[in-house]
């Protein structure tokens, strides 16, 4: 093996339960393992990212990962962690919301290259659920769980004993359904090893149990901590909802400011589990930003790394150049010809806006005319002037004097002009 899987993952601290003699199996031979992906939603968010850096994990130790993307079990809807019933999905958007999920796990594993025996997998598992009919189902797979097994799932005991609204007969099929997957992958692709987060032990178990009792086979699994923020609050959720992987729902900048706004004690966590950098530069980069915090060491690497590896290096070097800007006393044309609209708005979130015609600045008009008729940032031009005498004006962060003229080269994004007075009163101009 490259590597010894399980202690990786045990340094980083991504262990939390683990059936015993999995170290030992993985280390003895080349093992299929897999993690499964419901499509609850058309991308991922930085909550799945965890099990899809543990594919990467398994692949670089000299495994072969297999990533299941749920079309048969997000009809139904995983209770685990849930006190009421998910809304069922349509067809229409289950089949929209696949796609989605395939496209982000085939950015990050390597489905076509390597070696055969390590060579990653994706798979749907209403390939093989679709044909199969409820008395098949419940004849050759239900008659091998007992209902007394499965009520003593946690996930189940949960709503059955009152958490929420209860349970409905098909959320309660859920761990056979998902049971049967590890069956099949077991039977079909080699596959001896489940990796989930801890809400998944009742259901990956269900599936090891499966495989003694109807394959007479030995199958293994280890679940992840569910990675939670030092203060308590959820990770991946800001004030503006989940932090995704796709750029149509997340900006790289938002992605960026996630990471780079860790706080210290959760930034010690993060850049062990979603990076891979050693443990010696993890304890070194720890140890440094131990000794002087206010430099913020650990969080802008793994700004750096995380950003890069979802995003590639350009999106990064650009996002670490938009997160300059509120900061900087001068911003070049070429540092503005990066900026794209969304993220000027992002940089620039709660400023005041004003929408003028294009026309305006068509022929050029004079600062002090700009600033209160046109545009209205200040109060008169009596105002603008005192600013101006005060050299407290900038047109897209530049200082400017009273003879400055706004002109269509002044434009930033295809169609802004950022004001601003002082170092923090900011306004922002769209051209309509």
């Amino acid at each position: 093996m490259a590597y010894n899987f399980v202690q990786e993952l045990k340094w980083r601290g991504m262990i939390h339960d683990i059936m015993p003699d999995t170290e030992e199996m993985l280390q003895s031979e080349v093992v299929s393992g897999y993690i499964g992906f419901d499509p609850t939603a058309d991308s991922l968010h930085i909550g799945s990212l965890v099990q899809i850096i543990l594919l990467m994990h398994l692949q670089r130790a000299g495994h072969r990962p297999i990533a299941l993307v749920g079309g048969a079990t997000g009809m139904i809807g995983d209770p685990s962690g849930k006190s009421a019933e998910r809304n069922l999905l349509t067809q229409d958007i289950l089949d929209k919301n696949i796609a989605g999920v395939k496209s982000v796990i085939a950015r990050f594993i390597d489905f076509e290259g390597g070696e055969e025996a390590t060579r990653a997998k994706l798979v749907n598992n209403y390939d093989w659920m679709k044909d199969f009919s409820l008395i098949d189902f419940a004849r050759d797979i239900g008659k091998h769980i007992t209902v007394n097994y499965m009520m003593a799932k946690e996930s189940v005991k949960k709503r059955v004993s009152g958490e929420g609204d209860g349970m409905s007969f098909t959320e309660f099929t859920y761990q056979l359904f998902q049971g049967y997957d590890y069956l099949h992958l077991y039977e079909n692709e080699a596959c001896k090893l489940q990796i989930g987060g801890s809400d998944q032990w009742g259901n990956i178990t269900t599936g090891t149990e499966l495989i003694r009792r109807k394959a007479r086979g030995k199958a293994y699994a280890i679940t992840t901590p569910l990675v939670t923020k030092a203060d308590g609050t959820k990770f991946g959720k800001t004030e503006g909802g989940n932090i995704w992987l796709d750029t149509d729902k997340t900006s790289v900048y938002k992605f960026y400011q996630f990471w780079i706004t860790a706080t210290d004690d959760d930034a010690v966590n993060w850049i062990k589990i979603f990076t891979f950098l050693d443990q010696e530069t993890c304890d070194a980069l720890i140890e440094e930003h131990q000794k002087d915090p206010g430099y913020r060491a650990l969080q802008k690497r793994l700004a750096e790394e995380v950003t890069t590896m979802v995003h590639g290096q350009e999106a990064y070097e650009t996002a670490v150049e938009a997160s300059g800007i509120l900061f900087s006393k001068k911003v070049t044309p070429e540092q503005w010809g990066k900026m794209d609209q969304a993220t000027l708005l992002e940089i620039f979130d709660g400023v005041p806006q004003v929408e003028i015609d294009k026309a305006a600045i068509e022929n050029g008009v004079d600062v002090v005319t700009f600033m209160n008729e046109t545009t209205g940032f200040l109060s008169s031009n009596a105002e603008v002037r005192r600013a101006l005498k005060e050299n407290s004006l900038s047109v897209n962060k530049n200082k400017i004097t009273e003879d400055k003229m706004i002109t269509k080269e002044d434009v930033i994004a295809g169609n802004m002009i950022l004001l601003q007075r002082g170092k923090k009163n900011y306004f922002l101009v769209v051209l309509k």
